[in-house]
Formats: C-alpha cells, structure tokens, sequence
C-alpha cells in the first residue's frame, strides 16, 4: 500500500484499523508545520520537543479512542491541541510564579500593588471569562487567528505562513473575528469595563 498517496482521513482510518505505518506518514506530512509552531508559540527549541511529543501523545490517545471528529481537518485539529498544552503551560507557570516566594519574587512584593479592588479584579476576571466562552463560538478560522495574534502574540506574517493563506486573508480573519466578537458581546449583553 502507498501510504503517500493517501488523504489525512484516509491515513487517520487506517491508522486507528491497525496500520501503525499510516500515523507515521501523517507525522511525517505535519511535523515541520507543528514544530514550528510549537517554536514560534514557546520561543523555546528544547521545550517545542517536549510539547511536540506530548502533542502526538495527546493526537494519538484521541486517534485510538475513536473521539477524533475533526473530517477534513487534521492539521488545524492538531495544532490547536499543541495551542492548548502551550496556554496551560503558562497558566500553570504564571500559578506557581504567583503562588511562590523565591530569591527574585516574593509574594509579599505584589500585595497592595493593584490599583484594583477584589470587586474589581471579579469582574476583570469575569469578562475575561465571558469572552473565552464567545471566542469558542467564533467561526473556526477567525478564532484560529484571533487566538494566535492575541494570545501566542504571533505576527501576522507567521500566522499567515501556519495557516496557509496569504497576509491579506490572515488580516481579513482578524478583522472579522473582532467585528464577531463585538456583535456576540451586544448579543450576550458583555460590557468590557470601563
């Protein structure tokens, strides 16, 4: 069987079939694009390997679970699950950076250094909250890009080269993915705070 002729829905059936040599083809295709990504999100080459591995890890017990519903959609699939580790990476490190004293940070040093008060920071936290959720309600295009401009603070030109469109459409998506957002936050009745 040749396997590089095959489509990724293709290699993704076979594979969870039992033909282990079809996983390898879809690595093969996608690994430059996923690591890349891993580097530009992480800015790290050592961590990106890490990340790289734990992405296959995690593609592979979903493949093998049969809960893969992405049809036609491997690539995008793939480098949103590498997107998820890399968010709960940081969120994990800004926890324990805010959670524990060492020589450079001390935890006493932030106290009373926020202008806001606890109603204050509640409601920050709560819009921020509200927007995560209608960010997933986002065409699935506009949100790719909205979370790698916003989030992975990627420029334009790299956003473009992941997604595979040209600059102009990478900024077209932007632009759309905020007027969305707007007409969902009217919508949803979320007001950012003033």
């Amino acid at each position: 069987m040749r396997v590089t002729a095959l489509s990724d829905q293709e290699l993704i059936r076979l594979y969870v079939n039992g033909e282990e040599i079809c996983f390898e083809e879809l690595v093969n295709r996608h690994k430059d694009r996923l690591f890349t990504y891993l580097v530009l999100l992480l800015k790290d080459r050592n961590l990106a390997h890490d990340f790289f591995q734990d992405t296959l890890v995690k593609v592979i017990q979903t493949l093998k679970s049969g809960k893969y519903l992405e049809e036609g959609k491997f690539r995008p699939w793939m480098l949103k699950i590498a997107h998820n580790l890399v968010v709960d990476h940081f969120r994990r490190l800004k926890k324990m950076r805010m959670q524990h004293a060492t020589e450079e940070f001390d935890v006493f040093d932030i106290l009373g250094s926020e202008d806001l008060n606890r109603e204050e920071e509640f409601v920050k936290e709560r819009i921020h909250q509200e927007l995560r959720i209608l960010i997933t309600m986002l065409p699935e295009d506009q949100k790719e890009v909205l979370l790698m401009r916003v989030y992975a603070k990627m420029p334009f030109k790299e956003i473009a080269w992941v997604t595979e469109v040209s600059i102009n459409t990478s900024l077209g998506r932007m632009r759309y993915a905020l007027i969305s957002l707007r007409q969902l936050m009217e919508k949803h009745k979320v007001k950012l705070a003033a």
